[in-house]
């Protein structure tokens, strides 16, 4: 039995104490994926941004909110684990100043100062030692197979799926999980759970020897 760290969700990064920077994520690709992992026996831990969907009562639940936030979380119990699967959609960017008070309307245009959050999976991958392996996801509307390499290699992946925007809040999911050599070893279509069980036989076979 595994132990498998899954990053699901969205992340938010707060403008002021009301509005903030996300995305459509919807956790429901992660929450496949955890009872995809815990149907075969392996543990799980979960770092989960917001979300509406419910995590399997299997797993270990730690909820978190910001980009940075869920760094942290993962870096407290990665070196515990023997793989990671980072399917969550973590901010990009958060504003260079969080304004203490709702940001009023003035009638004139609003700038605002983003900053890079950090990138978890290269993080964790920097970080991983012998033995540990990292699967990570790529979502992309342009050159996705050139983009997602690009990816694997800088995170220090040991899988990449590719998934499309289409894939944002919907029920239905359709992937390629690509390998270091830039070969596409698998493909899968179809309802999350079905993708998620899928994915998950393709990592017990490759990387859990």
């Amino acid at each position: 039995m595994a132990r498998v760290l899954i990053t699901s969700g969205p992340t938010r990064q707060y403008l002021d104490p009301v509005r903030y920077l996300s995305n459509a994520s919807s956790g429901r690709m992660g929450a496949a994926l955890v009872e995809a992992a815990i149907k075969v026996g392996h543990e799980v831990i979960v770092v989960t941004g917001p979300v509406e969907v419910v995590y399997s009562s299997a797993a270990r639940i730690i909820p978190v909110v910001s980009t940075e936030e869920m760094l942290a979380a993962c870096q407290q119990v990665f070196a515990e684990c023997d793989g990671l699967i980072g399917v969550a959609a973590p901010c990009d960017y958060r504003p260079a100043r969080v304004a203490t008070a709702k940001i009023r309307r003035t009638g004139e245009p609003l700038s605002l100062d983003l900053h890079e959050t950090p990138d978890i999976v290269a993080t964790l991958g920097a970080s991983k030692r012998l033995g540990q392996w990292l699967v990570g996801f790529a979502l992309e509307s342009e050159d996705p197979r050139f983009r997602a390499l690009t990816k694997l290699q800088k995170k220090s992946c040991d899988l990449m799926v590719i998934n499309h925007v289409s894939a944002i809040g919907a029920t239905d999911n359709s992937v390629e999980i690509l390998d270091p050599n830039g070969a596409i070893i698998a493909t899968f279509a179809g309802s999350k759970t079905d993708v998620a069980a899928g994915i998950f036989h393709v990592i017990e076979r490759r990387l859990m020897l």
